[in-house]
């Protein structure tokens, strides 16, 4: 997504805007780091100020981080635009100083969140920036919502994300967009989690190890198992990503615990899901298997509301000069749970670039101002 000619005047500066972005990403705000995720809402409620919104900080809940919300008046009234996105990410303290430091190679700009999703939430914050300056104020309220708790399900969130949802026309969720054309995303596969539990039979392991039914040994047959349902073509997948057991290495364990993330793009996937994981709780051979259903990411189908909305945003795409694709991707967010409401919702509206949940994470600089001045446009058209 190149630089639009005779654009570069109008305010939008991708090197301003990912000067912006690195003060954000040099935070690190793992969900489970609380002081971290608190530190990001503050320089969200900070900004937002700076726009003069109404900013309030709804205490964290579930031993989660804040929440922040802040409402900017629009010139005209009733349900506006809630813009909705999170400031936790999946990397641990010590990333940024390590294995995925802040560094440019050309275009593109690496470091923990920078993609996922700090860059476009900061990307959504200087586009209403943006606005103000040059129109005063959008042209229907916008609400921005900072969650803290996305990258493990919202569990805290759920509940509050939809509420301030109903109460909107449009939600935009500056995610990352996809490919290297920058798709946005007008549905979203669901996404269910599991909690696994298995419990042996102890023994003695360097003496008769015999008696014993090692829960780590059923765990590992269980993920082969689980994984191997996995239909990559239909986009069906299962994936167990943490495991913990065991307590002394000459004791046969006795408990392993896993959970798993399972994603469905149809009903009937989800429901198929949820037979199959059901099915591995039981007891045999001295080996008891629980399973435990935790936070679910709704299916996010296309609907009219979605796709009229869409459209809108390709029509002032067009006018900025690019065109403007769209589909239906996994990679959850908290755009499914307004999306499976039925309320319009546009996502991957944020920066283009790659390597989400890994050490290569990057955004591209060259797309900066491109997809600012696409918010921009929304701010100031929709409604």
């Amino acid at each position: 997504m190149s630089p639009v000619p005779g654009r570069e005047r109008d305010g939008f500066d991708g090197e301003e805007i990912l000067a912006g972005i690195c003060d954000w990403v040099r935070v690190e705000s793992p969900t489970t780091h609380v002081a971290g995720v608190d530190r990001m809402m503050d320089l969200a409620a900070a900004t937002m100020a700076a726009l003069g919104a109404d900013v309030e900080r709804l205490p964290g809940e579930g031993g989660f981080g804040d929440v922040v919300r802040a409402r900017i008046a629009g010139r005209g009234n009733g349900p506006g635009i809630l813009v909705l996105g999170h400031l936790d990410t999946v990397h641990l303290r010590g990333t940024i100083d390590g294995p995925l430091r802040l560094r440019r190679d050309g275009d593109r700009m690496y470091g923990p969140g920078i993609y996922d999703m700090k860059g476009g939430l900061y990307l959504a914050c200087h586009a209403m920036r943006r606005v103000v300056e040059r129109s005063g104020r959008p042209a229907l309220p916008v609400t921005f919502l900072f969650i803290p708790d996305e990258e493990v399900g919202s569990p805290s969130t759920r509940a509050l994300i939809e509420a301030e949802a109903r109460r909107h026309a449009f939600v935009l969720v500056p995610e990352p967009a996809k490919g290297d054309t920058g798709r946005v995303v007008t549905g979203r596969h669901a996404f269910l989690r599991y909690r696994l539990r298995v419990h042996g039979r102890p023994a003695h392991a360097g003496a008769d190890n015999r008696i014993g039914r090692s829960a780590i040994r059923a765990m590992a047959g269980l993920i082969e198992r689980i994984e191997g349902w996995s239909d990559l073509a239909r986009g069906q997948t299962y994936s167990v990503g943490v495991v913990q057991g065991g307590t002394f290495v000459n004791v046969v364990p006795i408990e392993c615990r896993a959970e798993v993330l399972c994603v469905a793009p149809t009903v009937e996937d989800m429901a198929l899901v949820r037979e199959r994981m059901d099915s591995l709780a039981g007891e045999a051979d001295g080996v008891r298997v629980e399973v435990e259903a935790g936070p679910v990411r709704p299916l996010f189908r296309p609907h009219p509301g979605t796709l009229e909305l869409f459209e809108k945003a390709r029509a002032i795409a067009a006018d900025l000069g690019f065109t403007l694709e769209h589909g239906q991707f996994g990679g959850g967010s908290d755009g499914n749970f307004t999306g499976a409401l039925g309320i319009p919702t546009l996502d991957g509206l944020g920066v283009m670039g790659n390597g989400a949940h890994t050490h290569d994470e990057h955004c591209l600089v060259s797309s900066l101002a491109p997809r600012a001045r696409l918010l921009a446009g929304l701010f100031e058209r929709l409604g």
